[in-house]
């Protein structure tokens, strides 16, 4: 008894040690990134990141955000995030109930095709898209950056799948016993009971739309243009970088998903756990 007291006391105390471990290095990034942004540019240059300002300099944020043309940045990010994450909902619903509930030659062929598309590296296939883009007219247009990014998640496809498994269908039965089409059905049955894996689909498309880099600097060059996730860059050059004018834009581009974070952390939560499904 003795003995197996010694050992939960031995494990506890390296799973707490491990907890503590992580936490501090998950927080040190965030930590020295508040301290950077509140430095003036001698200071910054003259101390190590970890060291508090002397005097902290509140004004980085506002010039930071008025150099780096944040307020339509925000705009341009809020855009594109509303539309692509309407337009992925939509679109990967459509396809697992079509998927799910609809038994027709070539079902199994298309969900294999969609598993093989999220093995390939999207930075293999950006010359293929580029040219897309370009035949099209779609490079330094909103729209042509948001039809991209709206393009099906594979994931969230599976996660809608998934859900949808555990949805009877004599739900689908019944409707159309009272004579309602298969769209009465998808928009009145199926999609409010998909409400909490579109939550967690959502986070996922929402968290990986909003830091995008690569794609917006490729299809969005022009200075109108640039999301949140570009205009940081505005304190890059060959000559030197201002990282604590580059924290405090990182600073500020947080506070839109915080403040969103806090006030439907509630919902957050129930859709991440209703969405966590058996397969």
């Amino acid at each position: 008894m003795k003995r197996a007291n010694g050992k939960s006391i031995i494990w506890n105390t390296v799973k707490y040690i491990s907890l503590v471990f992580f936490s501090i290095v998950a927080v040190l990034p965030i930590v020295s990134c508040v301290i950077t942004a509140f430095k003036s540019d001698e200071e910054y240059a003259a101390t190590n990141v970890m060291q508090l300002p002397t005097s902290w300099q509140f004004s980085n944020f506002a010039k930071a955000f008025e150099t780096a043309n944040m307020g339509r940045a925000f705009l341009n990010s809020g855009i594109v995030l509303v539309c692509v994450l309407a337009g992925a909902v939509i679109i990967g619903t459509q396809l697992a109930y079509v998927l799910n509930r609809f038994k027709f030659p070539g079902n199994g062929l298309i969900r294999n095709l969609f598993l093989f598309a999220s093995l390939l590296p999207g930075v293999a296939m950006q010359v293929s898209v580029y040219n897309i883009m370009q035949s099209l007219g779609f490079i330094n247009h909103l729209y042509g950056y948001i039809i991209m990014m709206m393009g099906t998640d594979i994931i969230s496809i599976y996660i809608f799948i998934q859900f949808m498994e555990n949805i009877s269908t004599s739900l689908d039965e019944s409707a159309i016993i009272d004579g309602a089409s298969y769209a009465t059905i998808y928009w009145k049955i199926i999609l409010p009971l998909l409400k909490p894996a579109i939550v967690t689909s959502m986070i996922l498309k929402g968290v990986s739309t909003y830091n995008e880099y690569y794609a917006a600097s490729l299809y969005l060059q022009k200075k109108e243009l640039e999301t949140v996730a570009i205009s940081l860059y505005t304190f890059t050059g060959p000559l030197g970088s201002k990282y604590n004018m580059i924290c405090a834009g990182v600073i500020i581009s947080l506070l839109p998903a915080l403040i969103i974070f806090i006030l439907c952390q509630k919902q957050i939560y129930s859709g991440i756990t209703s969405g966590a499904v058996k397969g």
